[in-house]
Parts: structure tokens; C-alpha cells; sequence
């Protein structure tokens, strides 16, 4: 049976970001997630290659045990196994970080044929973690993918660029970045839902996965955000009231002051 592996991403939803004063990271464990919107097209491709070739969707998410109720709506969107990945080790580790964790993760899984995940990420918009972890893999990643569909013993591939399209043959096991062209997107089955419900996903942490701490966290992250500000925008008016041809004199005479006119 083909096993298709989906790496999902638990985001902040609006209006809950955190971060941390001291270090500049976001406070994950603290705030509401929800389920990257990017993901949810690479979790949908990944159910329809399941339907296709009858294959088995493994999806795998790092992050705090808040990123539970993530994994069991993808779950309900058509998964087959959930696994979290979380360790306090890992706080704070950067696209590199976490492209080690979970290539880490991918080859306790293995045998595997295809790795899908979004394009990036709502809350950093990098597009790194996908081609890293291919990668420390060391097998081969295409990004902005289409469509996927098997032909006798390869895989073809149709990705997106900025002039069309183009069509790539490729031996599996391989990476791809789900662009967000797919013509449907499907909701939760009731019947998945209430099955989830008496299940949790399989837990693994940095010594089930033999990390090297070394390369993770803050410490591993070659990266590192110095300063973080908040943006604040003040909208400011000003209210005339006079009779209206006095209204327009005074009208002109605060454009030209602000040198809108002359």
C-alpha cells in the first residue's frame, strides 16, 4: 500500500498572536490555533491520491499539545493516522529546526511514497520547511504542485510556474509543495468526526526521534529575530461645522495647507 505522509501546521488564529518578551518567539502553547489554510489543499490531494490509489494519509504536525485538536480535523478531512511531535527541546527552533525534527520523524515512518505540504505557512510565509526537509531526506522536492497521477511505474507531476505549467516525471519517494489551485476542497465527514473523538494521535518526542539537541531550539536556529514591534495605525479626523459656504473656504484653505492643492 502506498503511504502518503502530510506535514500540517497548527497557526495562530487572529487576533491570539503571543509572543515572548525575552526570546521573540511566538508563545504557541498559549494561544488558539487553527489549521494552516495552505495545508488543508495538501491534505485534500493527499485524500484524493488515497481514493485513487488506495493509499494511507499519514498526517504529522510539530508543535504543542494545543495542535492536537489540528491533527484530529485532519482526521475528519480524511486522514488515516495522526502523530504530534512535541518537546520543549524544540521551542523556538526556525525553519531549519524544524525541517531536521521532522525529517527525523518521516524516516521513523518509513517506507513512504510522496510527502505533501502547504506551499508556507499564514504565520511566516518562508516556503523553506518543505524543500529543507526533502533535503535532510535527500530525496527530491517540486513545489507549487498541482496535480499528481501515476503513470505505469513514475509519478508525474504538474507544478506551477510564473509562466505556466510544467510537467515533471519523478521516482518516489519524493516531496511536494500543494499549490492552491485545486478545484475543491472537502468539509469533515460527520462520520470521521465522531470517530476521532475516542482517538488520539501517536505522540513522539526528541528522544523518541534520537535529536540532536544541538540542532534545535533556539541554539540550533541559525536564524534569529532580534526585535519584534508592534504596528500600531491612529486614524485622525477633523470635524469642520459651519455654514456651507464657510465650510468650503475652510475646506480649501486646509488642503492647500496640507499641499493637496494649490
Amino acid at each position: 500500500m502506498e503511504k502518503i505522509i502530510v506535514g500540517i501546521k497548527g497557526v495562530p488564529k487572529p487576533g491570539t498572536v503571543k509572543v515572548d518578551p525575552e526570546t521573540y518567539t511566538l508563545k504557541r502553547e498559549s494561544m488558539d490555533l487553527i489549521l494552516n489554510p495552505y495545508d488543508r489543499y495538501a491534505l485534500e490531494m493527499a485524500v484524493q491520491l488515497k481514493e485513487k490509489y488506495k493509499s494511507e494519509v499519514v498526517v504529522i504536525s510539530m508543535g504543542p499539545f494545543n495542535v492536537i485538536p489540528i491533527l484530529k480535523q485532519a482526521y475528519a478531512l480524511g486522514a488515516d493516522k495522526m502523530i504530534l511531535i512535541s518537546d520543549k527541546l524544540f521551542a523556538g527552533s526556525d525553519t531549519l529546526g524544524t525541517s531536521y525534527v521532522l525529517a527525523r520523524a518521516i524516516e521513523k515512518i518509513s517506507p513512504f511514497s510522496i510527502i505533501l505540504m502547504g506551499v508556507k505557512s499564514i504565520d511566516s510565509e518562508t516556503s523553506q520547511v518543505g524543500p529543507e526537509t526533502a533535503s535532510f531526506l535527500n530525496i527530491p522536492s517540486i513545489t507549487f504542485v498541482k496535480e499528481i497521477f501515476k503513470e505505469n511505474d513514475h509519478w508525474i507531476v504538474i507544478r506551477e510556474t510564473d509562466y505556466g505549467e510544467e510537467e515533471v516525471e519523478v521516482e518516489g519517494p519524493f516531496l511536494a509543495t500543494v499549490s492552491t489551485s485545486l478545484n475543491y476542497v472537502r468539509p469533515p465527514s460527520l462520520k470521521r468526526i465522531l470517530e476521532v473523538k475516542n482517538r488520539e494521535p501517536l505522540f513522539w518526542n526528541a528522544q523518541d526521534l534520537k535529536v540532536e539537541e544541538e540542532k534545535v531550539g533556539l541554539k540550533g536556529s541559525p536564524t534569529q529575530v532580534v526585535s519584534v514591534e508592534e504596528k500600531k495605525v491612529e486614524a485622525k479626523g477633523i470635524i469642520i461645522e459651519d455654514e456651507p459656504k464657510v465650510l468650503v473656504e475652510k475646506l480649501i484653505d486646509l488642503l492647500k495647507e496640507k499641499g493637496i492643492i494649490k
